[in-house]
């Protein structure tokens, strides 16, 4: 399977990047980086100190050169690169964060028209973990307030992550809610007393956390804690190749990393 890497030259492109060299059913045909970046014209490989033959580009023609095209950027970036996708058939796995309603609505629609992999976690421990809560959320579904703690590098720079915002949707589906109208995004002066049936969420940045995550269901007398704690961006990697493997299966459509799993 022919490999587009975007983001090449961060760190979540380079891991990419590295796992797809590593992976015999794959080939790395395409790394991207952003237009201006030191790296244009560099081998992709480089950071390894391995010759690739795919030097980094800015040209999202190359796109027409690769059957998937993994992408972990910037919301902006992203939707050209999927756009640049539906010109050339190219599938998608996007693991980017951040995306505004608009944004979600052209993945839509991008998908009509190529397979696409959309999910705020590629992580097979995480995407556990949701399920985990699903359960937790149905049985804990009253007498318990639940809040979720989320913590990244200092770099990320959307909040909460979109790992947090999928636990916080796992729980308020199982309650038969909409996420929006019961979350409590911050608190900050007088509050007053917490209200029945909120979901709260907590975020820290600092150092070069890679993702800790964390459900509270806080009742009377007990707590019970449903974590997932990130030591590598591994996981990522390995999960995104997963998905993209998935892709390979598929002609068009939406998927998120539940379909890739079960």
């Amino acid at each position: 399977m022919r490999i587009a890497i975007a983001g090449a030259d961060g760190r979540m492109g380079r891991m990419l990047i590295e796992a797809v060299l590593q992976s015999p059913d794959m080939t790395l045909t395409v790394a991207l980086d952003r237009a201006g970046s030191p790296a244009l014209g560099q081998d992709a490989g480089s950071f390894l100190g391995q010759e690739t033959g795919v030097a980094i580009t800015d040209d999202l023609g190359a796109i027409a050169n690769a059957d998937c095209l993994i992408d972990f950027t910037r919301p902006e970036g992203t939707l050209a690169h999927l756009q640049a996708c539906v010109e050339h058939g190219t599938r998608c796995v996007i693991g980017t964060t951040g995306f505004t309603e608009e944004g979600r609505r052209a993945i839509q629609a991008a998908s009509q028209k190529i397979a696409v992999v959309f999910a705020p976690n590629m992580s097979v421990g995480v995407n556990a973990t949701l399920k985990l809560l699903d359960i937790a959320a149905r049985l804990l579904n009253s007498g318990y307030d639940v809040e979720v703690f989320e913590a990244h590098h200092r770099n990320k720079v959307d909040a909460p992550s979109g790992t947090a915002l999928a636990m916080g949707e796992a729980v308020a589906h199982a309650w038969g809610k909409n996420l929006d109208d019961i979350a409590d995004w911050a608190r900050h002066g007088e509050t007053g007393a917490r209200e029945t049936g909120r979901i709260g969420f907590s975020v820290m940045r600092g150092g070069d956390i890679v993702g800790d995550h964390t459900v509270f269901f806080c009742g009377t007398g007990e707590r019970i804690e449903i974590s997932h704690r990130s030591s590598s961006r591994t996981t990522y990697a390995q999960g995104s190749l997963r998905a993209a493997r998935y892709l390979a299966r598929k002609e068009f459509g939406l998927f998120d990393m539940q379909d890739v799993l079960a």
